[in-house]
């Protein structure tokens, strides 16, 4: 039997200030790290990325990266994506067109390496040590190995051809392999040994953006430029297994896998909307509340915090999921 939640209570948004973001900041990629307990704010021409800390809502500063006096608008100023492990945080700088690795907990120095093109996700792919970075520009995906021991390094060690992409970077590395999007209407599957596409699915955008997954249950989440998320049903040959329309300007969505919620920001008109999402892959509206106006980027944990970007006022904005997560 299907149960529908009579109301979804989500609590703020409370706004947390990133120091040095006034007058804003193009921020992009959002990330939860499951390995630090910690949401990943990439901070864009602050020079540095904030981990934030879901239980006290305070930020910690990694990096000296680029650092730049005025936001230029959209997201092309420094650090915009970053991932981690329990001990380093891997981050591209787009002004430099850098690739770092930085200890989480000081001690040694960042180490650095190189660009061919400008950087938008990095990933980091765990069953073979290496970080992915989205070179979009290139059409391609370049490859690093991280090179552990007495002197760290990141060592060019390949790159993937992804024709009218890369957008979005999803790593399963239970199932040894990668999703990404192109800019329009395919969702694709990588092999992260082989590094070749095999699975391409039609995902039901115009303009394909964000993309999110439920590993467990084969099913990815496309965020839909045009005002949309979209199901694809990877265990179903690929069918679009749910579609919802929200405000216009989708970018990045985020998943809640024990809540099994879809959160889905639209940069266009400002608000957040949440979709519960059911076991076979439909979506249906829990709720839209405000969010800010450029807000196209969102993260989730797995305790109902979710967090989202507010570009133009330099800072994101904090929610709690009451209905999602255990009691804090």
């Amino acid at each position: 039997m299907k149960i529908i939640p009579l109301l979804i209570l989500l609590a703020g948004p409370t706004p947390i200030a990133v120091p040095g973001g006034e007058g804003g900041i193009g921020f992009d990629d959002l990330l939860f790290s499951d390995a630090l307990g910690r949401f990943l704010v990439p901070g864009g021409r602050t020079g540095s990325v904030f981990l934030l800390d879901p239980g006290t809502r305070q930020l910690e500063a990694l990096g000296r990266l680029s650092k730049l006096p005025t936001w230029q608008g959209g997201h092309g100023q420094s650090a915009t994506s970053a991932d981690a492990t329990a001990d380093m945080l891997f981050v591209a700088d787009r002004t430099s067109q850098r690739l770092f690795a930085i200890p989480v907990h000081g001690g040694a120095p960042a180490v650095e390496t190189a660009l061919e093109s400008g950087p938008d996700y990095v990933r980091w792919v765990e069953p073979t040590e290496e970080v992915w970075v989205t070179e979009p520009e290139a059409s391609a995906i370049e490859v690093f190995r991280f090179q552990r021991g007495a002197r760290p390094a990141l060592v060019r060690a390949g790159k993937i051809a992804v024709p009218d992409g890369p957008e979005s970077l999803v790593i399963d590395p239970a199932h040894g392999r990668a999703f990404t999007n192109t800019w329009h209407d395919r969702t694709l599957a990588i092999g992260l040994k082989d590094r070749a596409i095999g699975a391409q699915w039609s995902n039901g955008c115009k303009g394909a953006r964000g993309l999110a997954a439920d590993l467990e249950h084969g099913l990815l989440f496309v965020g839909c430029a045009e005002g949309a998320a979209t199901v694809i049903d990877t265990a179903g040959k690929g069918r679009v297994a749910g579609k919802a329309t929200t405000g216009a300007g989708v970018d990045i969505v985020a998943f809640a896998v024990g809540a099994r919620r879809l959160y889905v920001p639209s940069g266009k008109a400002g608000t957040l909307e949440v979709f519960g999402v059911d076991g076979d892959g439909s979506l249906r509206s829990l709720r839209r509340v405000p969010a800010a106006m450029q807000s196209h980027c969102v993260a989730v944990d797995e305790r109902g915090h979710v967090v989202v970007c507010d570009p133009r006022g330099g800072r994101v904005l904090f929610y709690e999921d009451d209905a999602a997560g255990p009691a804090r």
